[in-house]
């Protein structure tokens, strides 16, 4: 599943194509997504600029200024490309958004499990994004804020971090790494860990998904960048993948479990 750094690095890709743009057409030729698109969407959204491209949590947030905004979100395997307004569409290509400069941000999604929704109220007041945590790169997300809100939870510490409520956008790719790099096992109770750890692996989780972000993401399965290119974060994995491989740090062979039916690579000797 795209994460917070696929969906970003697809925000950036698609950025300087689109803001300032007027939609002259949307087309939806498969409605049918994990949410069905409303039908009177391309009627309403053909003729107005997109002033803004922002990305909450896995969300990317399009602020039309018509005060409504298109929440997009990319599912298990879908991705959006910047394509020549006539380009023919290809297998798996449900909406196209048609551009007055000639391109087109074109969304395919093969398992339909992505999401296209039309919002007249503030993005951030949609119902799947007002329970949001706060963000991983935002000020108020810090060591004290995840040991205060850990406190006398029982709940395995990945399971903690991977939650949205708690922070947005840390799936199980990243989840694995900063756990890694932070030294703490993964299945660790949250209400366990001290809050020196915990500053710990809130600068973990920043500078893995903003290594990420550079490299343009991580490439599994399916997910490629909105020009089409892979990410290059796989290679700098250490953890995530690696079970029943030295560990980098100790050469102790890594294990794997499951947590919440998620596998969990972890290193018994470097983390506890």
């Amino acid at each position: 599943m795209p994460e917070l750094p696929e969906v970003e690095t697809t925000r950036r890709g698609l950025e300087p194509y689109c803001v300032g743009q007027i939609v002259r057409e949307a087309v939806v030729r498969e409605p049918r997504l994990r949410w069905p698109i409303p039908a009177e969407l391309p009627a309403t959204i053909a003729g107005t600029c997109v002033r803004q491209l922002d990305r909450r949590g896995k969300y990317l947030i399009m602020r039309l200024d018509s005060a409504s905004a298109l929440l997009l979100h990319l599912g298990m395997s879908g991705y959006m490309r910047v394509v020549p307004s006539q380009a023919p569409p290809a297998k798996h290509d449900h909406v196209d958004l048609a551009l007055d400069n000639g391109y087109c941000l074109r969304f395919n999604d093969a398992r339909r499990f992505g999401s296209v929704h039309l919002t007249p109220e503030p993005a951030e007041s949609h119902p799947l994004l007002r329970s949001l945590g706060p963000e991983p790169f935002a000020s108020d997300f810090d060591g004290a804020y995840l040991h205060a809100r850990a406190t006398g939870r029982r709940l395995a510490v990945k399971a903690f971090i991977m939650d949205s409520c708690t922070v947005v956008g840390v799936g199980n790719i990243y989840a694995t790494e900063a756990l890694f790099r932070a030294g703490i096992h993964p299945a660790r109770a949250a209400g366990r860990i001290s809050r020196k750890r915990f500053e710990r692996l809130a600068g973990m989780i920043r500078a893995v998904l903003g290594e990420a972000i550079e490299a343009g993401g991580t490439t599994l399965r399916d997910f490629t960048r909105s020009d089409g290119q892979p990410g290059y974060f796989q290679q700098a994995l250490d953890a995530y993948g690696r079970g029943g491989q030295p560990c980098r740090r100790c050469g102790q062979i890594m294990r794997t479990s499951r947590l919440g039916q998620r596998a969990t690579v972890y290193c018994p000797h470097c983390q506890r």
